[in-house]
């Protein structure tokens, strides 16, 4: 199965090797150090696996469970430990989905399931989300796209990159649909806990027995080099196939990121990082949304949810050609094109990173590329 680039991960490679000065792209919270973590890991850890469970480490998993509301429906042996949500993407995908096969999934949005849809050799229909309508899809389209081959509903809610939440009526509207032609309804969750409008996202393990949650400690607490998510859903036997696709691909699990997310998700050390990363998260939002609103050269729908969000491009430029003008010199700035989602006339950017100089430094260069456009 060769699996094509996508667009977002070319944008990624040409700006590390333009290694720009500054950025308002970051999609997760200020990372933590090292040290952070130190006192509380065991020296004597073993740096084979945990040798408890090929789930991963019970405590680990039970604290999933706690911290993102997947009890009572959903308990700890509902839950595979992963290399981050990506590839608990992975696995739910490449077992439910086959060549012939028909996946739905919302553009815009993560590209991952497109591209590994693709590569499997399945038909993979694009349910457009409408800007106009704050993002949200249209329920007759994806009413349409509904046939006996459909396999898998992939969906992102919170939406990357839209910060679009689908409530719980949406969702079981979905599962309702889903449910007639037996297919599955993944949602990865990976911006839960960043809400900022509307009540905590849905858990859709908790409200379909072929739903599948994937999540991570990536995103809303900044430790995306553990490398550890997971796949919740009450369908043991894809935990158990998945399992047994990782023995071909990762193996076995990551001790030392497992054991950091262990302490991470500790009740008091999650509800405090959770705090921080949401108040310099809104700062940040505060910023970008006062900016969008005293330039005309942009317009958007302010996220409900998550660290990213869309802007409009109000000019005459598409979303590459300004990407590519901001990485050169003199603004060295890096912004996401839309282009990498498909949507050539918007760009992407992030209230992550924590620092809010670093986002007004950014905001700075683009307010001066607009001005000698002017």
């Amino acid at each position: 199965m060769k699996v094509e680039i996508h667009k977002l991960f070319e944008v990624l490679l040409k700006a590390q090797k333009a290694n720009p000065e500054t950025s308002v792209v970051h999609s997760l919270a200020k990372p933590p150090v090292l040290g952070d973590f130190l006192g509380d890991l065991d020296p004597n850890l073993v740096l084979d696996w945990s040798d408890q469970s090929f789930h991963g480490l019970p405590s680990l998993r039970q604290k999933v469970v706690e911290r993102f509301d997947y009890s009572p429906i959903c308990t700890s042996d509902n839950v595979l430990i992963t290399a981050g949500t990506a590839e608990a993407n992975f696995l739910a995908i490449s077992n439910i989905v086959g060549p012939g096969d028909e996946m739905i999934v919302d553009v815009p949005g993560w590209p991952q399931p497109l591209v590994l849809g693709k590569a499997i050799g399945a038909t993979v229909k694009k349910l457009e989300r409408q800007e106009d309508n704050g993002w949200m899809f249209d329920f007759g389209q994806l009413e349409e796209f509904i046939t006996e081959k459909t396999k898998l509903i992939f969906l992102c809610n919170p939406n990357n990159p839209t910060g679009h939440v689908l409530n719980e009526a949406d969702l079981l509207h979905i599962v309702n649909l889903a449910d007639k032609v037996g297919a599955y309804v993944l949602t990865d969750e990976v911006y839960r806990n960043m809400e900022w409008n509307c009540p905590l996202t849905p858990r859709m393990a908790t409200l379909y027995d072929r739903g599948i949650s994937t999540g991570s400690v990536s995103k809303v607490l900044g430790l995306q080099g553990l490398r550890t998510g997971w796949m919740v859903t009450r369908d043991k036997n894809l935990l158990f196939d998945s399992i047994v696709l990782r023995e071909d691909t990762s193996e076995i699990m990551n001790i030392m990121g497992e054991a950091i997310a262990d302490i991470a998700l500790r009740e008091d050390r999650f509800k405090a990082a959770v705090r921080k990363a949401r108040k310099s998260a809104k700062e940040n939002l505060d910023l970008l949304d006062d900016f969008v609103k005293t330039h005309d050269e942009l317009s958007w729908v302010r996220p409900v949810a998550g660290l990213i969000g869309l802007c409009k491009l109000n000019i005459d430029l598409g979303s590459t050609e300004v990407a590519e003008t901001l990485l050169k010199k003199p603004y060295s700035l890096m912004v996401m094109p839309g282009s990498a989602y498909g949507y050539p006339n918007h760009i992407r950017v992030g209230a992550g990173g924590g620092s809010k100089n670093d986002i007004e430094k950014g905001l700075d260069r683009l307010d001066q590329y607009f001005k000698c456009r002017a």
